[in-house]
């Protein structure tokens, strides 16, 4: 069985209907406007479901090579489902009329080790496209993903988050959205809560939302740390419907 994607239209509308803890790419977490008062952890402290390494919380930078193996067990599933795949290098539906390109803050932090590496002219040009698709999806507008380059190709394919990992289309998608399998749907579920349990001292939601809070400096000190305070980032995740990924449905 065949299970159509949703449409432009639907990503925006779901997007319109704000925060309900399961986002379009079926990210889930609890809100911040369903938690008040919100508890914390000092830095360093274990979250709830995390991995650790030598009994103690794994930072971000340890968590790197599990990320990786989840994207490679995710890869291997729905291999079989992929080869029938119409996609090819220079289509970049996805990439220009999807709605939400959710991450959680391990894949913004990858995202962002990746861009401190490049060379100053294309930092200043992320940046700049970063911001603009920020203050779009601020508006409930939708706007090209910021790693798309001239030539219709992802400059950051290597690292890309699961979102977009997970999609292709059995199908042109000519406007409709992507047509997946209804068993790779179900598998990208299960990836994406094995990926909010992997960064359970972090957060999920819009790519550039995601970067942006990663972009303050006394967020990125604590996370970079293991610690974990979701108070911090109260007004800006209730603005930008970002998810707390430690308190995952069924988790709590």
């Amino acid at each position: 069985m065949q299970a159509r994607g949703p449409t432009l239209r639907q990503a925006q509308a779901r997007r319109a209907n704000g925060p309900t803890g399961k986002r379009a790419h079926g990210r889930t977490g609890v809100p911040f406007d369903s938690l008040c008062p919100l508890p914390s952890t000092g830095s360093g402290q274990a979250g709830q479901a995390g991995p650790r390494a030598n009994g103690t919380m794994k930072t971000p930078e340890q968590k790197i090579p599990d990320l990786k193996a989840i994207y490679r067990d995710y890869d291997a599933a729905v291999e079989g489902f992929k080869q029938k795949a119409v996609c090819r290098p220079g289509c970049a539906y996805c990439c220009t009329h999807y709605g939400t390109v959710d991450m959680t803050t391990l894949e913004g932090f990858v995202i962002r080790k990746h861009l401190a590496s490049t060379d100053l002219s294309k930092k200043v040009r992320f940046q700049k496209r970063i911001k603009r698709n920020r203050r779009a999806k601020e508006r409930g507008k939708t706007d090209i993903c910021p790693f798309l380059s001239e030539s219709q190709h992802c400059s950051i394919y290597a690292i890309r988050p699961f979102s977009c990992r997970q999609l292709y289309s059995l199908r042109d998608c000519d406007g409709n959205g992507p047509t997946v399998h209804r068993q790779a749907v179900e598998l990208a579920r299960s990836t994406v809560t094995r990926l909010q349990r992997l960064d359970d001292t972090g957060y999920s939601g819009h790519m550039s939302f995601i970067l942006e809070l990663l972009n303050q400096k006394a967020f990125r000190r604590l996370y970079v740390s293991g610690g974990v305070d979701p108070q911090r980032v109260a007004v800006f995740g209730k603005r930008h419907g970002i998810v707390i990924n430690r308190w995952i449905a069924g988790d709590r």
